[in-house]
């Protein structure tokens, strides 16, 4: 899974810069792009541990 959230968000952010090269941009395609990154990266991310546990307190 951690694999296919890596190249899912490669894949976005290359088509993201893709589309804005363009003389007319497409806002759908970026929002989607922006979209598919952020939740990509919210899914890689909750799986690193917290630098503060609570234990240690």
């Amino acid at each position: 899974m951690k694999k296919i959230a890596i190249i899912l968000v490669i894949v976005a952010i290359i088509l993201g810069l893709y589309e804005q090269t363009k003389e007319k941009p497409n806002v759908i395609i970026e929002a989607v792009c922006i979209v598919v990154v952020m939740i990509a990266m919210m899914k890689l991310s909750s799986k690193t541990p917290s630098k503060n546990n609570e234990d240690d307190v």
